[in-house]
């Protein structure tokens, strides 16, 4: 799979753990930054691209990593037909694919230790959408909010 990694600086260590996984499993990277550790730094510098190119079919899934996961995970909903969740357990990580078509996993790298991640990130990137009608057409509703069409 084509994955797409960013992290700021409060995800950095966590993104060097990920990417070493991802390469192991085999998976192509695509990494958005940040390509040096730089305390100053802002997510939305890396965690927005990412996100563009999940929602432009550059990559099919994105990683996107900060210190708690929250900023990384509200800037990656900016962007149109990004479905971006902050997951901390396994269940979350399965179940937003599978009936939300999730496409961006956020994850805290000061909040969830190396052994989390790499069980979070492998049940996010080995579930798939399963399309029945009801998830269907929920995504449909939140999809004609971000083109600006009146939703029921």
């Amino acid at each position: 799979m084509r994955v797409g990694i960013s992290a700021d600086h409060g995800g950095f260590a966590m993104k060097a753990h990920i990417l070493q996984l991802l390469r192991t499993l085999g998976h192509e990277v695509v990494d958005f930054g940040a390509a040096t550790f730089d305390p100053a730094d802002d997510y939305p510098d890396f965690v927005i691209p990412m996100a563009r190119a999940v929602a432009a079919g550059q990559v099919e899934r994105g990683i996107a990593l900060c210190g708690s996961g929250v900023g990384a995970c509200i800037a990656a909903n900016k962007v149109p037909g990004v479905r971006a969740a902050l997951i901390h357990e396994g269940f979350s990580a399965r179940q937003g694919v599978e009936d939300d078509d999730m496409n961006v996993i956020a994850v805290g790298g000061r909040v969830v230790g190396e052994a989390v991640a790499t069980i979070l990130i492998n049940t996010f990137l080995d579930a798939r959408f399963t399309g029945a009608e009801r998830f269907r057409r929920r995504l449909a509703k939140i999809a004609a909010v971000e083109t600006g069409e009146q939703s029921s």
